[in-house]
């Protein structure tokens, strides 16, 4: 009997491999040799991203909060010791949004940051 050397087990782990690399460009959608190190290559950012993602967004909302509290003369770092002083358990993304949707929650907001500083408001 014959040794056979196309078995499903190759050709299902090829399949598979180049099934990841669809919409990639040029030889690294249909070669194996290249599609394999670009998928695996792809599979590593995706890995890594999924964490930055998150730290990503927390610059963000860093960011608009500083610009947002911009005019109100305090600093991002002071106002954040004054929500905890105050016990405020707001988050960054809801104040981020709150600075962004409702100019007058968030004044409010920063009042109460300010007063537990024992800063003028």
């Amino acid at each position: 009997m014959p040794r056979a050397v196309d078995g499903t087990r190759r050709s299902d782990r090829r399949r598979k491999i180049l099934k990841l690399a669809k919409g990639f460009k040029s030889r690294r959608k249909n070669i194996f040799r290249t599609a394999k190190d670009a998928v695996r290559k792809s599979l590593q950012y995706a890995y890594r991203d999924r964490r930055q993602k998150k730290r990503d967004f927390r610059r963000l909302w860093i960011t608009r909060l500083s610009a947002a509290l911009t005019p109100h003369d305090i600093s991002y770092s002071r106002f954040i010791h004054g929500l905890k002083l105050a016990n405020v358990a707001l988050d960054r993304l809801a104040l981020s949004n709150m600075a962004i949707e409702d100019q007058t929650a968030f004044s409010e907001v920063v009042k109460v940051a300010k007063k537990s500083l024992g800063v003028n408001v």
